[in-house]
């Protein structure tokens, strides 16, 4: 077949569709379908300046039960940035990147929502950088790439979502900023949203005001709206039939259960929901009037008795136990202002908390909220400690890092350990938010790392690793600027949208099961003067700027509180020094030209300082040195050392050295390490010296004077000039030079 009968049956092969949009600024965003990836079930490209990003869908069977396996994978390829991979294979890891995972969940969270709740099918969205921009962040372009390549494909999809980062730098709001422009930002954060409303936010900051933030996520909202709207249009010209769905009940004994669910549970449901339960009590509780409801006649005369039995009914009759329950709490909490366990929507859950609890440790404590219990500790290292990693930025290191772990007991469970994406997630915003207080690395030269074990949890753990990495800091001696504690806060609304009106209610410090039944999840972080983090996922549309406000607002109040308990009961402010069992860190510089000198040949002289006196060195190209060492007496003995090591001789001087070599003119003495000086033949003793060894031997130890150092840096040294002055001849009193003048005389008497 000719290429032109083949484009006349199926159409070109390389057929892109193109629709561009264009930012305030002036730059454009483009999206395009049809060129690449043409088998997968939709394929989309999100390009910005010289960037390229490309994602991909593709879907399988329909899985049993209620949960949707949607499965986000963002890699960033080397030849992207034009750079080689690390490493020996030069090949890109098969495991993402901390970094990689970050990005995978930004682009996860605001897409999931827009799938209908009961999809059940096997869903991969792959999203790949295939070229970068070198001026900024390519991974937010991944959230419009996967919307969109979701959106072309048949899967059912509410609505097109797109993100864009903002930074505010000198107050005003930058959409897409650069790197530079990231670098010296007040405040960075990621907004997600569809054409209508704003349902995804996560960012950092350095003590901003919550009306900066609001008004940072408004400006960013007006970039998606255009974006959304030129992706739907994209939508309408090129994507495929949507598939149908299966209705989620049908036939009479679904309305059946629906009645008989709750004439059987209801009363003990709402007796149970109104009791004031810990979470320890009240799951169970719920499990067992769960399997109690399953047993009941009335359940059994619609959903059939043992081998007659039903599994698409058993499932629908928990499914509509779990709504109920639901529906329950939310009722209680809209209508009486009360909650699970007891609280009102403002309230706080009991505090407690208690420092220096790992005796090693640098720095640790255990910080304890209702039942949610993080043990955090702070160690600290030296400069060799450093975090190395690479990027399409290229290679760098980090000095601080703040690592989550959440152990399967921490909630009762039986699981295999391993690092999830969740973990990492937490462990990101916990680093976030205690960033912005650290000292700076030239003044506080340490590796600081904290890591959060939780041990108990039933919400708001992220909050409680940012509080006790906080209480952690300040019990090892690190000088934060200002305390730092976060709040989690939830949301009720009667409509399941603002939008339709109805009751609404802000929850702080919300509970797992408060986050997993509410409509809203909102970290927030900061000091009393600011926020310093926040993260934030919508499960329902039209949250307004005013009910943004109000969250914050409350948030405020109650980071406030933790702030007052984390004063009253741990710290107020660091401790005056530094944890006694922390390495000592001295900081010092040399001419770049005696780096070699400190370094050694094959690093001879550097390791043997290290193991002469237990300290770590490191030194950069510009002769910055960072020593840690086990004491304050190694260090200031490794500082002397290499102080001798980059030593210039100073004329006027004395210097203790040794003897390494003798010439018929004089011997030389090795006055500082690697540095020798000549003592001429005529500066050895204070009379004439006819051989140099009758003064000095090689090896000999002498005191000698620094005389100068000639145009070519060759040092003249004396040891005639240490010498004390020898006595002048006793002159004879005037009344005797007659007698002086006789003398020859004296003969003559004889």
């Amino acid at each position: 077949m000719s290429i032109d009968a083949y484009h006349q049956k199926y159409g070109k092969m390389l057929d892109p569709k193109e629709v561009s949009v264009t930012l305030p600024d002036g730059r454009v965003i483009t999206f395009e379908t049809g060129r690449i990836a043409k088998q997968a079930r939709g394929a989309a490209v999100a390009k910005m300046g010289d960037a390229f990003v490309l994602s991909t869908v593709c879907y399988g069977e329909e899985k049993e039960g209620d949960f949707f396996p949607l499965t986000v994978e963002y890699r960033e390829k080397a030849y992207a940035a034009g750079r080689l991979p690390g490493g020996y294979s030069k090949r890109e890891a098969g495991r993402p990147s901390d970094e990689e995972t970050l990005s995978a969940r930004i682009i996860d969270r605001p897409i999931r929502p827009m799938f209908p709740e009961n999809f059940t099918r096997e869903v991969q969205v792959i999203v790949q950088v295939l070229s970068a921009d070198r001026k900024f962040a390519p991974d937010v372009l991944g959230v419009s790439a996967a919307s969109l390549s979701i959106g072309l494909s048949e899967l059912p999809f509410e609505q097109q979502v797109a993100a864009v980062r903002v930074a505010v730098v000198d107050g005003q709001n930058i959409v897409m900023p650069t790197y530079e422009q990231m670098a010296c930002a007040d405040l960075d954060l990621v907004v997600a949203g569809t054409e209508d409303s704003v349902c995804m936010v996560e960012g950092g900051a350095y003590e901003v005001s919550e009306d900066t933030m609001i008004n940072a996520i408004l400006a960013g909202h007006e970039a998606i709206k255009l974006m959304c709207k030129a992706q739907q249009e994209l939508v309408d010209r090129c994507a495929k039939p949507k598939m149908e769905l299966k209705p989620q009940h049908v036939g009479e004994a679904h309305e059946k259960l629906l009645a008989t669910v709750k004439e059987v549970v209801w009363d003990e449901l709402n007796k149970d929901v109104h009791s004031n339960m810990v979470k320890t009590d009240f799951y169970p509780a719920m499990a067992d009037l769960c399997a109690k409801m399953l047993e009941d006649e009335r359940i059994l005369a619609i959903i059939g008795k043992d081998e007659e039995q039903d599994p698409a009914l058993v499932a629908d009759a928990k499914a509509i136990f779990s709504d109920y329950e639901r529906t329950a709490m939310r009722e209680m909490i809209l209508n009486e202002d009360v909650r699970l366990d007891g609280r009102t929507t403002t309230e706080v859950r009991p505090i407690e908390i208690e420092l220096g609890v790992l005796p090693s440790a640098h720095g640790s404590a255990i910080f304890q909220r209702g039942e949610t219990q993080g043990l955090v500790v702070c160690t600290l290292g030296s400069k060799a400690d450093e975090q190395r990693y690479e990027s399409l930025q290229g290679e760098g290191s980090k000095s601080y890092m703040l690592h989550y772990n959440f152990p399967p007991y921490c909630v009762g469970e039986c699981k295999r350990l391993g690092m999830s994406r969740r973990e990492i997630g937490h462990g990101h915003l916990a680093e976030r938010s205690l960033a912005a207080v650290l000292p700076l690395p030239e003044d506080f030269p340490y590796t600081i790392r904290v890591v959060s074990e939780i041990q108990e949890s039933n919400g708001s753990s992220s909050m409680a690793s940012v509080c006790g990495g906080c209480l952690s800091l300040m019990d090892a001696g690190v000088p934060i600027k200002a305390p730092v504690a976060g709040v989690a806060m939830g949301l009720i609304s009667e409509k399941g949208s603002v939008k339709e009106g109805g009751k609404i209610k802000i929850l702080t410090d919300i509970t797992g099961t408060e986050d997993h039944l509410g409509d809203m999840d909102f970290k927030v972080t900061g000091t009393a003067e600011g926020i310093t983090a926040f993260q934030m996922d919508i499960k329902i549309r039209g949250i307004t700027p005013e009910l943004m406000r109000e969250a914050l607002e409350q948030a405020r109040q109650g980071r406030l509180h933790i702030l007052g308990k984390m004063a009253e009961l741990g710290l107020a402010a660091p401790r005056p020094h530094v944890s006694e069992k922390a390495p000592t860190m001295i900081k010092m510089r040399i001419p770049t030209n005696k780096i070699r000198d400190v370094i050694g040949s094959g690093g001879s002289v550097i390791k043997g300082m290290q193991s002469q006196t237990g300290c770590t060195i490191n030194i950069d190209d510009d002769g910055n040195i960072d020593i840690a060492a086990p004491s304050g007496k190694a260090a200031a003995v490794c500082r002397r050392m290499i102080e001798e090591l980059t030593a210039e001789p100073e004329p006027g001087r004395k210097y203790k050295g040794k003897v390494k070599t003798i010439q018929p003119f004089g011997a030389f003495v090795e006055i500082l390490p690697g540095r020798d000086g000549l003592v001429h033949i005529s500066e050895l003793a204070d009379h004439r010296v006819d051989k140099v060894e009758d003064v000095v031997h090689v090896g000999d130890e002498v005191e000698v004077l620094c005389l100068g150092v000639d145009p070519k840096g060759k040092v003249k040294l004396s040891m005639k000039a240490l010498l004390p002055p020898k006595a002048a001849p006793a002159e004879a009193p005037a009344a005797e030079a007659p007698a002086a003048e006789a003398a020859p005389e004296a003969p003559a008497e004889a």
